[in-house]
């Protein structure tokens, strides 16, 4: 099992209201696509985080997280919101079961 995290630092362009319905349709949208299990998005609580909104969802492999980032769900949201409102990103990936060798995920 793969967890997929990605940091989003929101532009200028993205104002609190921007940011609250980033949230209502990140989850809207990508809570539709099969192969995310466990799918969370929200925002920061700290002000000095540069990073203010995040995405993350379960995988059952890596195979599956492509098939997620292919998706015309998924696709039309990052071409509408992330973006339109984001400025940098930051992916990180974790193999979640023990002893498995991440290469394999």
């Amino acid at each position: 099992m793969v967890h997929y995290i990605a940091l989003y630092k929101l532009n200028k362009k993205a104002s609190e209201e921007v940011l609250e319905e980033m949230i209502r349709m990140s989850r809207t949208r990508l809570h539709r696509i099969n192969e995310a299990h466990n799918f969370r998005s929200g925002r920061s609580i700290r002000e000095e985080n540069k990073f203010s909104f995040f995405l993350s969802a379960d995988f059952e492999s890596l195979d599956k997280l492509k098939m997620f980032q292919d998706d015309p769900q998924y696709l039309r949201f990052d071409s509408e919101v992330v973006q339109e409102y984001t400025a940098e990103c930051r992916e990180l990936l974790y193999e979640t079961e023990p002893g498995k060798d991440p290469k394999y995920s």
